[in-house]
């Protein structure tokens, strides 16, 4: 006899018709369900690389110059990048139009004499030049009209300092309401001039020292004064100038330069290029060495962005190297050719303007956003003024000047740290829960409070994340004592509880359920005295001591009204997995003597692990998404280094408040998507992890059939 099954043949064409589409249908959804992330990920993607991507540089073709001019002293362009400026050495400036070449006729802006010192603004804006015999002159470039560009002379057509003799060195500031500061200094000494127009200049004495280098932060509040090794630095506000301090450079330095915002100064040496900013100290702030530039060794020209903290180097091989304050090594290099006497970068520093021997060339550059790296996502970065490195993110501030901090790791670290005291605050009511509800519960008791737990799910999180702001964070703060003693105390009841319960009348043991009309009055009577009584007998000096650091919306307060949140949807899916474990096998092991308390331990649990497994993890998962909660309880402090009673940030949260305010298209903006991608990538690696042990308990305890 053939011990083979037969295949079942159906002779119905319409019900194999309903099979083959069904199957179809189903198959089509799973596969546009893959298509769907599939798309989310590669449009996250798209977003979020071109942040790495390196700068280029696209020149346009060399533009011929009269043989009658003589070389750039200076060289300028706007902002749009249609008009550029020179002034020779002889104080004659042209614009000439990028993008066609055409050069305007001349003018003579120090009355045709040899330039000694030339000093620009932040921009390029405005000059101050001096000529071989002491004279300033200071001109303003004015290119609101881009079809007629055109030389200003704000003040009068020439000034003298002859208190400092012989100039060496200048400098230059512009403020609000066409103020300047103009730094000199000569063999005699150095000078700061404050110049308003209408007013004759206010020069004020600084030392009888002959800088060689002179240096003003573009709002003219601080000057760096440089002698030989000795740098000096001078407080310019208003009022007298004041000495600050005194640092001992350890190499004579070649050139000087502040980074944009002026809080970064450069000093170049022989050894390279070295990073200088104030750092905190007892004293106030310090110039503090900070770090040594990688690749800068061997290269002679230093040249800054006007607002941003990138800058570059010029090899005597004529390669130009760019460089950011908050990276590590070069972001690009680009080979510019030999005899480059004139170099300029544009306002945006999307662009470039060269002068060589006879020609000038333009170059457009792609370098939106220097300052990230991977690098400075993930590891400490010192930041100016700061005190030491740091994970700090900051994506905006009240001047334009700021140095954006886009470090992931305090939102990582408050996202885990939140879910993980969810998670724990959860797991234990959730499983208690269950196993009671799946294996000690009576089936009418049972019926009633499965329902009304899978209800509890169907709070809206922003309704508990309400409720955790506006009533359990003070509540906290006010009982902080009893709210620490309660899981204790709590422990200690049910523990008490059990040990009574073997003691009650034979009649109430044999009735399942009646143990909860004395167990849940209990329990509520104890949280009610610990949380009441237990603040109230320790007295609110020993409070105040408790509560010193607590700020109201923290971890705490989230990990609770985030684990509440969550005990529903664990519960549910435990008490499904215990539920469904084979009859057969629980009533054997109390067939061969086993309690019912043995039987759960040994057989009921393990057969349901894999279960409880994956309703653990999904509820890691809900906790990892989270967004209002955390939102409205954690207080949304960005930091690291918080504890239970401080506040946090979330990767969730961190994109549901910025993500409105950021500019499309912004580092800001592709930052935010980046932590929706790091989000996503997590949960997938956790929920892989989760799959493959969830499998390997479920191969180890399989078994068949199902309880009735």
């Amino acid at each position: 006899m053939d011990k083979h099954p037969i295949p079942a043949s159906f002779s119905d064409r319409r019900r194999l018709l309903w099979d083959r589409l069904t199957r179809g249908l189903v198959t089509v959804s799973a596969v546009s369900v893959m298509l769907v992330m599939l798309l989310l990920f590669g449009w996250l993607l798209w977003v979020v690389l071109p942040l790495f991507a390196s700068p280029t540089f696209s020149p346009s073709a060399a533009n011929a110059l009269p043989a009658s001019l003589l070389p750039a002293r200076v060289l300028g362009l706007d902002a749009d990048q249609r008009t550029g400026w020179r002034i020779d050495n002889a104080g004659e400036g042209r614009f000439f139009s990028l993008p066609d070449g055409a050069i305007a006729a001349g003018q003579a802006l120090s009355d045709r004499r040899p330039l000694r010192q030339v000093a620009t603004n932040r921009d390029g804006s405005a000059l101050a030049l001096a000529d071989a015999d002491g004279r300033l002159h200071l001109v303003t470039v004015d290119l609101s009209q881009p079809a007629a560009p055109r030389w200003r002379f704000p003040f009068a057509p020439e000034l003298t300092v002859p208190e400092v003799g012989r100039l060496r060195a200048l400098a230059l500031a512009t403020g609000e309401g066409d103020r300047w500061t103009l730094a000199v200094s000569g063999e005699r000494g150095s000078m700061l001039l404050r110049l308003r127009p209408g007013a004759a200049p206010q020069r004020q004495w600084l030392a009888e020292i002959p800088a060689e280098r002179l240096l003003l932060t573009p709002d003219g509040q601080q000057l760096y004064l440089q002698q030989q090794q000795q740098l000096t630095l001078w407080h310019t506000g208003s009022g007298l100038p004041r000495l600050r301090e005194r640092v001992a450079l350890p190499r004579p330095p070649l050139a000087l330069a502040l980074l944009g915002g002026g809080a970064s100064l450069l000093v170049a040496d022989d050894q390279g290029i070295s990073q200088w900013f104030d750092v905190p100290g007892s004293d106030g702030p310090q110039l503090t060495f900070i770090r040594r530039v990688a690749g800068t060794d061997g290269h002679r020209h230093l040249l800054v962005e006007p607002l941003r903290r990138v800058f570059a180097t010029l090899s005597p091989a004529g390669e130009l190297t760019l460089f950011s304050s908050k990276r590590e090594g070069a972001l690009a290099r680009e080979a510019l050719g030999t005899g480059i006497s004139a170099l300029r970068f544009s306002p945006h520093g999307d662009g470039l303007l060269l002068e060589r021997a006879g020609q000038w060339q333009h170059y457009r550059v792609d370098n939106p956003w220097p300052d990230l790296s991977w690098r400075s996502l993930w590891q400490k970065v010192w930041y100016e003024h700061y005190p030491a490195p740091d994970w700090v993110w900051q994506s905006s501030a009240a001047s334009d000047n700021y140095q954006a901090k886009f470090s992931l790791v305090p939102m990582v670290s408050g996202t885990l740290k939140a879910a993980g005291l969810a998670l724990l605050f959860a797991t234990p009511l959730a499983l208690a829960a269950a196993i009671y509800t799946a294996w000690f519960m009576s089936p009418g008791l049972r019926r009633v409070v499965k329902p009304a737990m899978e209800m509890m799910g169907a709070l809206p999180s922003v309704v508990v994340g309400l409720i955790a702001g506006l009533w359990l964070a003070p509540t906290l703060g006010d009982r902080l004592i009893g709210v620490l003693l309660l899981p204790v105390v709590l422990t200690l009841t049910l523990l008490g509880c059990a040990w009574c319960n073997a003691r009650l009348p034979e009649r109430w043991r044999q009735r399942p359920g009646r143990e909860m009309l004395i167990l849940i009055p209990l329990l509520l009577l104890v949280s009610g005295v610990t949380l009441w009584l237990v603040p109230m007998l320790t007295g609110e000096a020993f409070t105040a001591r408790w509560r010193d650091g607590y700020e109201q919306r923290n971890l705490l307060v989230a990990g609770v009204a985030m684990g509440f949140a969550l005990v529903p949807l664990i519960f549910t899916l435990a008490e499904d997995a215990l539920f469904s474990v084979p009859v057969e096998l629980s009533q054997a092991s109390l067939a061969l003597g086993a309690t019912p308390w043995q039987t759960l331990v040994h057989v009921v649990l393990p057969g349901a692990s894999a279960g409880i497994f994956a309703a653990l993890m999904i509820g890691f998962g809900r906790a990892i998404g989270e967004t209002m909660i955390v939102l409205m309880a954690a207080g949304n402090t960005p930091q690291t280094d918080g504890g239970l009673f401080h506040g946090l940030r979330t990767l969730a949260a961190n994109v549901a408040i910025e993500m409105p305010e950021a500019a499309a298209g912004s580092a800001h903006y592709r930052v935010l998507f980046l932590s929706a991608l790091v989000l996503l990538l997590f949960t997938l690696v956790v929920n892989t992890l989760a799959e493959w042990v969830r499998h390997g308990l479920r191969q180890r305890y399989q078994a068949t059939g199902g309880r009735g």
